[in-house]
Parts: structure tokens; C-alpha cells; sequence
């Protein structure tokens, strides 16, 4: 009768006290690195990120288990992800010869011995081992630039390398001295078997395995112990900063902060960080990608959102002593601006807030909130920032808008149109408040786009109306730039016009307004329904509420703006829009939630960028390459930016949606609105 599929645990190793004993220590140096690290974090100020349990670890599970995001760069997310799930299938495996050894459960037998513990554990092996030589083709040969040059990722990948491989020698080795009969099962060890067993002995078998075994259990040891002092302690930090997350896209929502004067104004030193802000920087795995979507830093600028990450980082970490403080003694600030590193007033207020880093990165890690909390220090506690935005801030405070035109010429845009304004007596039981936005009233070449979009609710019997000289500016730029006391006033005076209208459906052209009207006026106590005009034109043609006899002829291609696909996910209801009027879209490069910005946003579009390539001349080339009759917007910002960017290359129009749905129109005759 044939024997049971199997094999000896332990073979040929004496003195197995010796693992046991060293075991511990070795998870004693591990335990205390990660604990070191969690105090760290515990510095920082609370965060309720442990809400949702659910759908938190459902959000693991899809971007640490299934590893989603980081699968989004073919390559490196192939080689990532065999060596992860190698060393988690030969973890398991180990686990397994534990139970069956030391607790006496005979589980290392029959077909799951065959399956598992020989072919599985082989195949997966030869992955670890394929996606450390691919990981250092990329390290050594490729060495692309958003990557960190250290010596301890290159002892990394050696030490992985060297355990993996030492691991098919011992089981080559023993299969070779054995004779073993199932060997067929293991593809590798019998490889490696058939290698050595013409020129060594059984005893040098023996001897070779005996100290290889050894070896490879204190080079195991080893990266265990040393994995929380190391970038692979991301093992561990980033399925929690993952499961930290913010959930439905609070990551590029600005959190509120205390005024009153009881709390810090923004963040100026480590332990002012949020304890999910002092995670995350643990949870850096190094990769770049935050870096290579970053727009300015694609043109040149000093701006690179991993290198702040990890300059914070490697800050926090000199300084535990300082942080943690002594025995009977609590910790001291340590300051973030040291003038030697990329956090700087200089670098932070290239930032254009798009949030393509934060989109970017595998692990969560919320760059944003970060830089304009920092902003926020520099502006509130320093008095710090670009001078082109003292004007800015003094029009904002003075007149309600970045230009210093006044509230009186809001309305102006609206000349010769039949559009309703609140304060003049219009019908106070209007569906929709148009949130006309501050480069809709005064940016001339904008106006026409408010103008058009005026026209066709018109034709289509929207009920709406405008605020007119009580609009003031939302607060975005305000808010973004670092001037929270400013955005809150501005805010303030919006939320009370809208109260006194009893406002609470309101569509705007602008992303910016947007996106602060809908997500960030809540966090002051106000709930509203917005709806971007992208969305409204395609829910009237949707509904038949346009004429749309003619046909645009166009081949397009449109430039999604960052506030509307990357912070609020609409991508759909453009091109929708687009197709209805009988327009051909090509796609650029880059669209949707990966659109690369146009440099307008976080106040870029206010001041001087450093260099001689700006960003919306790499955008407009992108867009240009596609070849369209027209590239269509849908925000101010991009319209202005893209604009000056084609025209340069002197070959392509931008319009806006709504100029092109009235293109479309069987009139653009007015009718008044309802």
C-alpha cells in the first residue's frame, strides 16, 4: 500500500530550541518598532476615521487585498503584487508546518500536502522570486525618476531575494538526500534536486542543508525584526491608513478649524497633524506616483507632494524623543518649517489643489489636507504668503470678490436677458438659485458662457433665478490658500442671503463653487442641493426640454476639470451632454478622474508660476494632440487657462458646454424665464 503524501518537519535540524528561543526576541525588537511608531501617531490630534466599520474593511479589501489601486500602473503593480501574495501564501504555509509540528494536527498530509504545500507554495515561490528581479530591473536598470534611491530598498529586495531563494535550496537539497517520492509535486525543488545530486554526496547534502536551514531562518528573523524600522513596515501601516480613509471623498474636503483662538490655526509643527495625518506618514511606501501626477511638479516646480510626506516623516521621527517626551515629562512641538526641507512657504503655495496625489497614491495617504493645513499656519500665524494675494484677500474682504468690482456690477453679465434676481422682487418660490460665481459676473471672457447658459434655461422654462449684489464669492480661493477666516466670513454672508430666500436647490457653471456650496457649507450648518450645470443641461435633454434641432457637427474633445471628476465624480453627464448635440469626443491622454489639471486652482490662478512651462501649456498640448475641432470645458478656471494654452499653438477653440448645447438649440431666441 502507498504511503501517505508527506514529509518530515524538521529534517535534518537538531537544536529546534534554539529557533524557539531566538523567536522571541525577535518578535520583542518587531512589537516595540510598531508600537514606537503608534505613539508617534497618538500625538497627533484625534481623527474619527473608525466609523463604518463595514465599508472600511471593505475598502481594504479592495485596495490592500485585491490591491486596486496600486494594479492601476500595470508594471509595478504586477510585481507588487507576486511578491505580496507570494509571501502571504508562504506565510501561510509555515503557519501551517507550525500547527502540524508544534500542536500536533496532522495537517501536512494527502492532497493538500501535494496541492498546497508543495506545488502551490512552489509556484508562488518562483512569483516572490520574479517580482523581486522585476522590482530591481526597475530599481537598477529603468531607475525611473519618482523613485527614492536608498540602501535600505536595495537590501530589501536582496534580503527577500535571498530568503525565497534559499528556500527552493532547501527543499532541493533535502528532495536530493532523500529520495523523496513526492517530489514530483515540488517543480523547483526537484529542479534544484536534479542540479546538485550528480556532484555532492548525501553527507554534504546533509551538511549544506543543515547550515542553510539556519541561515535562512536568521535571515528571516532578521526582516521580521527589522520590518517596522524599514519602508516594509507599509505591511502593516497601510492596510490601516486604508482602513483610516476618508470615505465618499472627505480626502479633498477641507475639514473646519477652530477660529476662536482656543486651538492652533492651521498646522505649523508634528503634533498639530491629525494622528490619520501622522499614520499616513508612516504609511509612505516611497512610490511616487503622488509626485508624477503632480501637475506642477511636471512643469518644473520644486512642488513634490511625496517628498513633503516623507520630509514630515523622517522630521516626526528625528524628533520622538522630543515628541514623546521624557519620563514624568510631556513632549514639545517640533516645528515643521525648518527652512531646510520641502516644506516650505515657497512649495506649498504651488500646490493647485487638485488632488491628483491624493487619487495617485496605492495607500490613502492624504496629501492635500496636509499642505493646506500648513497653508493655513503660514497665512493665519505668519502672515506668510505670496504677495500677489494680498490684493486678493483685501478685494475678497472689501468687496465680496477677488477682482474688487463690488457687489453692485454682480448682476451686469445679465444685461438685455430676461433674468430673475431675488433682491428685485423675483418669484421667491423659484426651483433653482443660478450661483453665477464671481468669474461669470466679472470675467469677460466668461460672461458669455453665463450668458449662454442663461439663454437656454431660459428656452427651456427653468424656474430660477439669481442673488445678483448679495452674491458674494464662496470662499474657495479664500479657503484654499490658507485663509480660513476669510472664507468663513464670505461664507457666512452666502448662508445668510441663502436663508433669508429660504435657498435650497442651487446650480452653478463654476466646479470651485460647487464643490464648496455642496460639500464644505455643511460643515457650517447649511444643506444644499447643488447640482453643477453639466448635470442640469443633461437632465433637460434627457427630458425633452430642448429643442435641439440642430446638430454640432464637431469632433471634440473635453477637458475634464478637476473639481467636478476627480473631487465630485461627474464624468458621465458632460459627455452625455456632448453626444446628444451629435458631437464626436476624442478622448486625450488623460480624462476622467486622471485628468491633469489646467493650474488655475488653490489660488494658482492668481499668481506668478516659477519657470518658463506652465501647466495649462501642458494640458493644452495634451488636448491639442487629439486633433478636435474644439475642446469643450466646463469651469471658468479651465476655460481661461486652456484658452491661453491653445493659443499658443493657434489651431484649436474652446467653448464651454453650455455654448455648445446653444448651438444646438432651434432658436436662441429668448423666452422669459418661468
Amino acid at each position: 500500500m502507498a504511503s501517505e503524501a508527506t514529509r518530515q518537519i524538521a529534517w535534518n535540524i537538531s537544536g529546534l530550541w534554539v529557533m524557539y528561543a531566538l523567536m522571541a526576541p525577535t518578535l520583542a525588537i518587531a512589537a516595540y518598532g510598531f508600537w514606537r511608531r503608534i505613539r508617534l501617531w497618538r500625538v497627533g490630534r484625534p481623527a474619527a476615521r473608525f466609523d463604518r466599520p463595514r465599508e472600511r474593511l471593505a475598502h481594504v479589501i479592495r485596495h490592500a487585498g485585491l490591491q486596486q489601486r496600486t494594479l492601476a500602473d500595470r508594471y509595478t503593480g504586477l510585481f507588487h503584487t507576486m511578491i505580496y501574495t507570494g509571501f502571504i501564501v508562504l506565510t501561510i504555509a509555515t503557519t501551517v508546518v507550525l500547527i502540524d509540528h508544534d500542536f500536533n494536527v496532522p495537517i501536512m498530509r494527502g492532497p493538500f500536502y501535494l496541492l498546497f504545500q508543495s506545488l502551490l507554495v512552489d509556484l508562488f515561490g518562483v512569483l516572490v522570486l520574479a517580482g523581486v528581479a522585476m522590482a530591481g530591473y526597475r530599481r537598477w536598470a529603468q531607475r525611473p525618476k519618482k523613485l527614492v534611491y536608498t540602501d535600505e530598498a536595495t537590501w530589501l529586495l536582496i534580503v527577500i531575494f535571498v530568503i525565497a531563494l534559499t528556500g527552493f535550496l532547501l527543499e532541493g537539497w533535502r528532495i536530493a538526500a532523500t529520495g523523496d517520492e513526492w517530489a514530483s509535486w515540488s517543480p523547483v525543488g526537484q529542479l534544484v534536486a536534479t542540479f546538485f545530486d550528480p556532484f555532492m554526496s548525501d553527507g554534504t547534502l546533509r551538511q549544506v542543508h543543515e547550515i542553510g536551514w539556519w541561515f535562512h531562518l536568521l535571515l528571516t528573523y532578521g526582516l521580521i525584526a527589522w520590518t517596522p524600522y524599514t519602508k516594509l513596515a507599509h505591511v502593516i501601516t497601510a492596510p490601516l491608513a486604508i482602513y483610516t480613509a476618508s470615505l465618499d471623498g472627505r480626502d479633498r474636503v477641507l475639514e473646519p478649524i477652530d477660529l476662536s483662538g482656543a486651538e492652533p490655526l492651521g498646522v505649523g509643527s508634528i503634533e498639530q497633524f491629525t494622528q490619520k495625518d501622522l499614520l499616513d506618514l508612516d504609511a509612505c511606501t516611497e512610490c511616487g506616483r503622488c509626485t508624477d501626477a503632480c501637475p506642477a511638479n511636471a512643469v518644473g516646480s520644486s512642488l513634490s507632494p511625496r517628498d513633503i510626506i516623507l520630509d514630515l516623516r523622517d522630521l516626526m521621527h528625528a524628533n520622538t524623543s522630543t515628541l514623546l517626551g521624557a519620563a514624568g515629562n510631556p513632549g514639545r512641538p517640533v516645528p515643521v518649517f525648518d527652512g531646510t526641507s520641502a516644506v516650505n512657504s515657497a512649495t506649498l503655495f504651488q500646490c493647485t489643489t487638485c488632488a491628483a496625489c491624493v487619487e495617485a497614491c496605492p495607500v490613502y495617504i492624504e496629501q492635500l489636507p496636509k499642505i493646506v493645513d500648513m497653508r493655513r499656519h503660514l497665512v493665519l500665524e505668519k502672515a506668510t504668503f505670496p504677495p500677489e494675494l494680498v490684493e486678493i484677500f483685501d478685494n475678497l474682504e472689501q468687496s465680496g470678490d477677488p477682482y474688487g468690482h463690488g457687489p453692485q456690477q454682480r448682476a451686469t453679465w445679465a444685461q438685455g436677458l430676461s433674468v430673475p434676481v431675488l433682491a428685485e422682487g423675483a418669484d421667491p418660490q423659484i426651483e433653482w438659485l443660478f450661483w453665477v460665481g464671481c468669474q461669470g459676473a466679472f470675467d469677460d471672457q466668461y460672461r458669455r458662457v453665463v450668458r449662454s447658459f442663461a439663454r437656454v434655461l431660459n428656452q427651456a422654462g427653468v424656474s430660477y433665478a439669481i442673488l445678483g449684489s448679495e452674491e458674494r464669492c464662496s470662499g474657495d480661493t479664500a479657503r484654499r490658500t490658507g485663509n480660513e477666516w476669510l472664507y468663513r466670513e464670505l461664507a457666512t454672508k452666502n448662508i445668510e442671503a441663502f436663508r433669508r430666500y429660504g435657498v435650497s436647490k442651487v446650480v452653478t457653471t463654476c466646479p470651485h463653487c460647487f464643490n464648496t456650496l455642496k460639500n464644505e457649507y455643511r460643515d457650517l450648518g447649511l444643506e444644499l442641493d447643488v447640482i453643477h450645470h453639466t448635470e442640469l443641461l443633461a437632465h433637460l435633454i434627457r427630458d425633452h426640454r430642448l429643442d435641439l434641432a440642430a446638430t454640432v457637427n464637431d469632433t471634440v474633445t473635453y477637458h475634464d476639470a478637476c473639481y467636478l471628476a476627480r473631487y465630485n465624480d461627474i464624468v458621465d453627464a458632460p459627455r452625455e451632454v456632448m453626444v446628444s448635440v451629435g458631437a464626436t469626443i476624442r478622448e486625450p491622454v488623460r480624462s476622467g478622474r486622471q485628468t491633469f489639471c489646467c493650474g488655475a486652482g488653490g489660488g494658482m490662478v492668481w499668481l506668478d508660476q516659477p519657470g518658463e512651462r506652465r501647466v495649462y501649456d501642458e494640458r493644452a498640448a495634451e488636448l491639442a494632440a487629439v486633433q478636435p475641432d474644439t475642446v469643450v470645458t466646463a469651469c471658468p478656471f479651465c476655460q481661461g487657462m486652456i484658452s491661453a494654452g491653445l493659443d499658443t499653438l493657434g489651431t484649436v477653440d474652446t467653448v464651454d458646454l453650455a455654448e455648445l448645447v446653444e448651438q444646438a438649440l432651434h432658436t436662441t431666441g429668448e423666452t422669459t424665464a418661468q
